[in-house]
């Protein structure tokens, strides 16, 4: 697969299929992504790769928690978006999200329905395989770059393998629960999950496909 088509490819896949994905594959992957750019060479990702009995005893903390109706650990470690999102950007959050609950029927108004797809996220959206990225605390903004690059680099290499992924900065909210479970040292700071595996395709939320800001919004090509 050209990266092209990986790139083309790739999106956020919120309902996944049951299939396992074998831990080959999984080192492989986690192997060549670790060939990500970072600055000084200082590699500063740490990833942890979960599956099976492992998974499924820690989504059933999660389940438990919620279901006595808590909802986070309490405040983030960092903001996931700025406090006051200015536009284009406020703009194009909204627009995402209403076009996700779309999909699957889910207007405005049914905040229950809402809830029910935001709680999927806290299953991993089904994926058979999950993933936690944490970083050290005394980094800094250049070498959160480097940790998303190489979350960028798994997530086009999984599609080089048929496989999906989604990326979750939500499971910032339970930094603590999941702290615990992975027994994470202090000094290193929880980022995001993302589940992998095969994508459902008969799913309507998986028909999904972002829009993106055309050149002239973004770029400035100057001296050609």
């Amino acid at each position: 697969m050209l990266v092209s088509e990986a790139l083309e490819t790739r999106i956020t896949c919120r309902a996944f299929l049951a299939d396992p994905v074998p831990e080959a594959t999984v080192r492989a992957i986690l192997t060549q992504a670790s060939r990500a750019p970072s600055g000084g060479n200082l590699q500063p990702w740490h990833v942890w790769a979960i599956t099976g009995d492992e998974l499924n005893r820690f989504l059933a903390i999660i389940k438990e928690k919620m279901a006595a109706g808590q909802v986070g650990d309490g405040p983030t470690e960092y903001h996931i978006y700025p406090p006051e999102l200015k536009e284009p950007y406020r703009s194009r959050r909204f627009k995402v999200g209403e076009d996700m609950y779309a999909t699957i029927g889910v207007p405005r108004e049914d905040k229950a329905g809402r809830m029910v797809q935001f709680a999927r996220n806290f299953e991993f959206f089904g994926a058979p395989v999950a993933m936690f990225f944490a970083i050290d605390r005394t980094m800094q903004q250049g070498q959160w770059s480097d940790l998303g690059m190489f979350i960028q680099s798994i997530m086009l290499l999984a599609r080089e393998h048929g496989l999906h992924t989604a990326p979750q900065e939500a499971w910032a909210i339970w930094h603590k629960t999941v702290g615990a479970f992975l027994d994470l040292p202090p000094e290193l700071m929880l980022f995001c999950g993302l589940g992998l595996g095969r994508m459902d395709m008969s799913h309507p939320i998986n028909r999904l496909r972002t829009e993106r800001a055309s050149l002239s919004e973004i770029a400035s090509l100057r001296g050609f």
